[in-house]
């Protein structure tokens, strides 16, 4: 079977974004203990319950706000101003020195996460070819899988011949990398989608 490009295009995105930040993934926590001021085991709880915090607070009113305008051209830009938001997490990184701005990136990357999730779901389940749907699921949970579990061992390689550094900058690259690709899907978008309806007929083959 062949994918239509706008899944394909929305799967790859999503293994790059996810191996940029499971690169670092397995590393962050000894960065912060290690090299931040105020650093501890109790602060990087704190800091990951402030990513979910944010996410919950902006995800459920801007996905209302995405659902009153039914065509995927806000989608999109929700979606891009998301993706560009998370790629500067990892670039944070390296310009932190104190928990507090560990905190403000764990923010920044909870945002980030609220204005990626509903649009990249709202346009995945309307460009999922029919018949297919589970398979294509299943390829974008796989592709995430793949990525972390190659990314983040990787990742503690480059960190202990590297240093930290480094790894946050790869982490970034990949990650601008996943989100950059995300702009092939405009032309494919739908101006108008029907009021209530979840998935729209499967674009053509490409």
């Amino acid at each position: 079977m062949r994918i239509n490009r706008v899944i394909r295009t929305l799967v790859l995105a999503d293994f790059f974004v996810n191996a940029g930040f499971s690169v670092f993934a397995p590393v962050v926590a000894i960065f912060i203990t290690r090299q931040i001021s105020g650093g501890t085991i109790e602060a990087i709880g704190f800091g990951a319950a402030i990513v979910q915090l944010c996410k919950i607070i902006v995800e459920l009113p801007l996905a209302k706000i995405l659902d009153k305008n039914h065509g995927e051209y806000d989608d999109f830009y929700s979606l891009i101003i998301g993706s560009t938001l998370i790629a500067m997490v990892p670039f944070a990184y390296l310009f932190a020195n104190s928990i507090i701005h560990i905190y403000i990136i764990q923010a920044i990357y909870g945002v980030g996460i609220a204005f990626v999730v509903p649009p990249w779901y709202a346009i995945f389940s309307r460009h999922l070819d029919k018949m297919h749907e589970s398979f294509e699921w299943t390829l974008d949970s796989v592709s995430i899988g793949l990525a972390a579990a190659g990314a983040a061992a990787l990742g503690g390689i480059i960190a202990q011949r590297f240093g930290f550094n480094f790894v946050f900058i790869i982490g970034g690259i990949f990650a601008i990398f996943g989100g950059l690709m995300q702009i092939l899907i405009f032309k494919d978008l739908k101006k108008k989608v029907p009021q209530g309806q979840v998935k729209a007929e499967p674009d053509k083959v490409t």
